[in-house]
């Protein structure tokens, strides 16, 4: 049994899928980022640096926090959607590493400036151009492939969750991206992906 501690948010969700396509056994804790129990003694215990997601593995004794980290773990554990051979596993790290230090952080950014009652230009053209710019290094690399790194992986769970908000950053350079659309529109289609991101705090 694996403890998932995680929120509605991007972050939360990439390990919900991954969990779910791996067919694991887990449970989840929801914690309330709105309402700050991520602060909690007990939950920094767990993720010491305040923040979800985090998982406790009760089969191995493995506790984890930080999402590129907890699912390269999953990965590992099962055998599954980490790559077979050295090449692939290279391919789909280079790739969650490229989500987790770029997409992500570059798509929260532009979210928070444009959702600014103040408006801040500088912050809002500057992340705006640069999580276009990002949209584009995928939909490149999409060209003509299904998944990211060729088959459906780890790397692919952790993009889309940060991919899919695209129409609501109201911004046509992204949704323009064809390539990536259609990978959302498959990646979702997905039973066990779609289990996943209808799971609620609610």
């Amino acid at each position: 049994m694996i403890t998932a501690y995680l929120w509605g948010t991007p972050n939360g969700y990439k390990v919900a899928i991954a969990l779910e396509e791996m067919g694991l056994d887990y449970e989840i804790n929801w914690v309330n980022i709105g309402s700050g129990e991520q602060h909690d003694l007990e939950y920094l215990k767990i993720s010491p640096n305040g923040k979800i997601p985090a998982i406790v593995d009760h089969e191995t004794g493995i506790s984890l926090m930080e999402s590129g980290a907890i699912l390269q773990y999953l990965a590992e554990r099962t055998g599954r959607f980490g790559g077979n051979t050295l090449q692939e596993r290279m391919a789909v790290a280079q790739w969650l590493h490229w989500q987790i230090g770029g997409l992500g952080p570059m798509m929260g950014q532009a979210n928070h400036f444009r959702g600014l009652k103040e408006k801040v230009p500088y912050g809002e053209t500057r992340y705006g151009n640069e999580t276009a710019r990002l949209f584009g290094v995928l939909d490149r690399q999409l060209e003509g492939c299904d998944y990211i790194a060729g088959e459906y992986s780890i790397a692919d769970m952790a993009a889309v969750v940060w991919a899919g908000m695209a129409p609501m950053m109201e911004d046509e350079r992204l949704t323009n991206c064809t390539n990536v659309m259609a990978w959302i529109k498959r990646n979702v289609a997905r039973p066990a992906t779609a289990r996943a991101i209808a799971l609620s705090p609610g």
